[in-house]
């Protein structure tokens, strides 16, 4: 009788915790943006205005090092693409388009490391971009 409480009281201290962890959150907050394509096929609501993507290509044409592209720059490095970034956030911020407005999705080659990817990720990050994210390899 002896083991079945104890093997009781340790279900029912489980079942306590995860009970009190669990109900604090209804759903994981993303600030990802809405697709018009995917698993969901939720259309999106009527007033809904889809961010400017801009998309920065990056390729590794040998192992020591990476060739970034957004738009019309092209740079080596990671504090580069971190000031052109800012210069593009300022010219689209003086044409009217605010930053939580603009999706910047890194799209890397085959090839790229991931130290490259982390690079230019925080160099979009630094730059006064809050939505960045990751497409897949191409």
């Amino acid at each position: 009788m002896t083991p079945l409480v104890d093997v009781v009281m340790v279900l029912l201290i489980f079942m306590m915790l995860v009970g009190k962890f669990g109900g604090d959150e209804h759903f994981l907050v993303s600030n990802l943006p809405i697709s018009q394509t995917g698993a969901g096929g939720t259309p999106p609501p009527k007033d809904f205005v889809p961010d400017e993507p801009l998309e920065v290509r990056v390729d590794s044409p040998t192992p020591d090092r990476f060739v970034a592209r957004a738009g019309q720059i092209q740079v080596t490095s990671g504090a580069t693409l971190r000031a052109q970034l800012t210069r593009m956030l300022a010219q689209m911020q003086a044409a009217g388009t605010k930053a939580d407005k603009v999706q910047v999705v890194i799209s890397p080659a085959r090839n790229v490391r991931y130290a490259y990817l982390i690079e230019c990720y925080e160099a979009a990050l630094q730059s006064g971009f809050t939505k960045v994210s990751f497409a897949t390899a191409r």
